[in-house]
């Protein structure tokens, strides 16, 4: 016989084997039907082992050919089984030597046509619920043995070929029928349940394919829609198109589609849709993408900076220094700056010329008063009437995310139970932090590192140390009487004039005129209160031309106060009667610098002291140490504080005063009371002093020097080591006092007449 070799075909005695027509076996293609072979069990095709025997499991089976093609299949009939003793390879034929491998039959009659009953109705039903394989149906109906329905089933079953040896390897008839019936069983379970799954899969596909149709097809329709009428496009593609076309970064947007899907869901009647609506508009209101850094022409700065404002020479340098290093770095930001200065001398306004030296979007945050954290941060958006924190309003109303922000007045933060402003402020001004930096409103990501920060103060004093360490202080030392002459001719004058409608013609301010109004009018460093001034000037020339008068107004120096809307302002100015215990010091203030007198008296008494004006208790301190310090100075007139009682008072009473800058004014003041010695009231001196008899440096001489050179001093006593802050002192100033530096306070006393012997002792 034939020796046909199968891999993968189930093999059972009784039974028929199908083949396809493309795996028809070579030998096969020879056989004719009725041909009697002998049908081998390969183990693996694709193997090649040593022994070709090995090739083989050990039992195969035998069969007939038949002639019946059916759907392209070529079937053999099998009869029993043999055990393979022996497998030889001549060329390309096979010879085996086989012995008859007989069943025992332990199967009852009854019991096999049971199961042979239920196994074909089993795979009936299986069959029938696969349409592919209903051709299968009439071959079933035929089969009249287990062995039979088994092979049909084991087209569908994914058995391995071991597992198939293994079913043709039981010689128990009972046994195997059981197994055979067990993995028919299985193969139909599992095939159920996949065609199940494959069916709810398929149900699946179908749903989002429609479902994704009919979006689309809406989509479709609705652009149709938009595009005939553009007034009436709905929130949500408005919404939708402006999320898309917003560039925002992947954690903004899916918190934006997130926020667009509650408002689908809610629709227009919901209690959210107004909240979320309002959230979105902010979202896609913002810029988020910044371009690159362009290249900036620094003759152009310097030309806007020098237009926009008169004098400030070395802040100009410092602006122009930062903008060159940006240039080169191709960065959008820099160093933070802090302008620390009086009302008045252009801190705001310069941020405005930076913005339009780079050619960037200028935005104005207002800090002072602010005392809730969440006005840096934004409030959350579970509280009704949430909102945006004043950082992400202003890049929201420049539309630019980088623009020049101003923090002005970032002294005035107050701290209160709603949290420290100053202390939000530090991230947003960080920019190892600032690059993600999340409103509470937003609750996504925004970079502010190429937003360039200038913040503005007053004083530095308020300012928390690790904000203050974030920034570069640069202070503005005010305008000098003739410094505001310029700024009123040459900005002032013009842009008020043009602002009102007022022509060159219509009004003459004489240059006395101006500089009466200058000294008589204005108090503080800053240009602020002129402005005011020359206002008002320009509102009176307005009203006479609309009466139709045709002269201009002409202001003079006699008529100006005429125009005024206030009355000439007291300027502190040096006494004229003097005595011992008088002496003129110099004071800063938020509005500039100022002369104050130190005031002293005694009488009999008990040594006490007391002391008036409203003094804080840094000055109270100084006065303490200016009484021990004459107490050690003059052990001559130790006999007066013992018989004497003191009184102390610096004018005006009315004004809280405070400050680390009194104290060679003071030990003067009490020096000059019991020597008797008056001190000219031309001398003016600020310092503070030690028990020694140091004098310490102190803050705010540029304001000082200039209240002095108004007020008449004609010499002034500074601490030696303010000598470098000088350079920060307008020339015209320095030309009119004669300033002196010191190290002790016994040279302000030999100086000024009431010591006249050296008294200093070795600390």
């Amino acid at each position: 016989m034939k020796v046909i070799p199968l891999y993968n075909y189930m093999l059972l005695p009784n039974s028929f084997v199908y083949i396809p027509m493309d795996d028809m076996n070579p030998a096969l293609r020879d056989a004719d039907p009725g041909e009697k072979v002998v049908l081998l069990a390969a183990k693996d095709m694709k193997a090649e082992p040593a022994d070709i025997a090995d090739k083989f499991y050990p039992i195969g089976v035998t069969g007939t050919v038949r002639d019946s093609l059916m759907q392209g299949f070529l079937f053999i009939e099998t009869g029993y089984r043999v055990n393979i003793e022996a497998v030889e390879k001549t060329g390309s034929t096979l010879s085996v030597m086989t012995s008859a491998r007989r069943d025992i039959n332990d199967l009852p009659e009854e019991e096999a046509h049971e199961r042979y009953i239920r196994l074909k109705a089993s795979v009936t039903e299986f069959i029938r619920k696969t349409p592919a394989n209903a051709w299968w149906s009439q071959i079933v109906a035929s089969l009249d043995n287990i062995e039979k329905i088994t092979v049909v089933a084991s087209i569908s079953m994914n058995l391995n070929p071991q597992q198939r040896y293994d079913l043709l390897a039981m010689d128990s008839l009972a046994e195997r029928t059981k197994t055979m019936e067990k993995l028919v069983r299985e193969m139909m379970e599992i095939t159920e349940l996949s065609s199940e799954a494959n069916q709810e899969r398929t149900r699946e596909y179908q749903k989002a394919y429609r479902e994704s149709a009919i979006k689309h097809q809406i989509e479709y329709l609705q652009q149709q829609l938009d595009e005939m009428h553009p007034e009436s496009v709905s929130d949500i593609r408005q919404m939708e198109k402006r999320i898309e076309e917003s560039g925002m970064n992947e954690q903004a947007y899916r918190e934006a589609m997130k926020a667009l899907n509650r408002m689908k869901q809610d629709g227009q009647n919901g209690h959210e849709y107004g909240t979320l609506y309002d959230y979105l508009d902010f979202l896609t209101t913002l810029s988020w993408k910044a371009g690159e850094a362009e290249e900036i022409d620094l003759t152009e700065a310097e030309r806007i900076l020098d237009e926009d404002h008169f004098g400030l020479k070395k802040i100009k340098d410092r602006i122009i220094q930062q903008i060159a290093v940006m240039n080169l770095n191709r960065k959008q930001y820099g160093t933070i700056l802090l302008f620390v200065g009086a009302p008045g001398t252009g801190k705001t306004s310069i941020g405005q010329s930076i913005a339009r030296a780079l050619h960037r979007k200028y935005v104005r945050v207002s800090l002072g008063g602010v005392r809730d954290e969440a006005d840096i941060r934004g409030h959350r958006r579970t509280y009704i009437g949430a909102m945006p924190g004043r950082i992400m309003d202003g890049i929201a109303k420049s539309g630019s995310a980088n623009p020049v922000m101003v923090l002005d007045e970032v002294d005035k933060l107050s701290v209160s139970y709603n949290g420290d402003p100053a202390s939000a402020l530090l991230e947003v001004l960080d920019p190892e932090q600032n690059s993600t930096f999340t409103d509470h409103y937003m609750n996504v990501p925004y970079d502010l590192s190429k937003v360039m920060f200038i913040c503005t103060a007053n004083t530095v004093d308020t300012i928390p140390e690790p904000l203050l360490n974030r920034m570069e202080v640069i202070h503005f030392p005010g305008y000098t009487a003739s410094d505001k002459i310029q700024i009123a001719r040459n900005h002032l004058l013009p842009k008020a004039m043009e602002s009102m409608g007022i022509g060159k013609q219509d009004l003459i301010l004489e240059d006395e005129a101006l500089e009466t109004i200058v000294s008589d009018y204005t108090m503080e460093t800053g240009v602020r209160g002129l402005k005011k001034r020359i206002d008002t000037l320009c509102r009176i020339a307005a009203v006479n031309l609309v009466k139709g008068m045709k002269e201009p107004l002409t202001v003079t120096k006699d008529n100006v106060r005429s125009y005024m809307d206030s009355k000439p302002i007291r300027h502190g100015r040096i006494v004229e009667d003097t005595r011992p215990g008088i002496v003129t010091g110099l004071a800063w203030t938020a509005a500039g610098g100022d002369i104050l007198f130190i005031e002293s008296s005694m009488m009999p008494g008990t040594g006490k002291v007391e002391i008036t004006g409203q003094l804080g208790d840094v000055m109270s301190e100084s006065v303490r140490i200016a009484v021990s310090l004459v107490k050690s100075m003059f052990p001559d007139k130790a006999e007066l504080f013992k018989t004497n009682d003191f009184h102390i008072h610096v004018p005006d009473g009315a004004v809280k005063k405070d400050g680390p800058s009194a104290g060679i004014t003071l030990t003067t003041a009490l020096a000059s009371l019991i020597t008797g010695k008056t001190v000219s009231p031309e001398y003016g001196m600020t310092g503070e002093v030690s028990l020694r008899g140091r004098v310490m440096p102190i803050g705010g001489l540029p304001e000082k020097l200039m209240a002095a050179q108004r007020a008449g001093v004609k010499t002034v006593f500074i601490p030696e080591d303010n000598k470098d802050d000088l350079e920060d002192v307008a020339e015209e100033i320095r030309q009119k006092l004669e300033i002196v530096p010191v190290r002790y306070v016994e040279d302000v006393l030999r100086a000024t007449g009431v010591l006249r012997k050296v008294r200093r002792k070795s600390a």
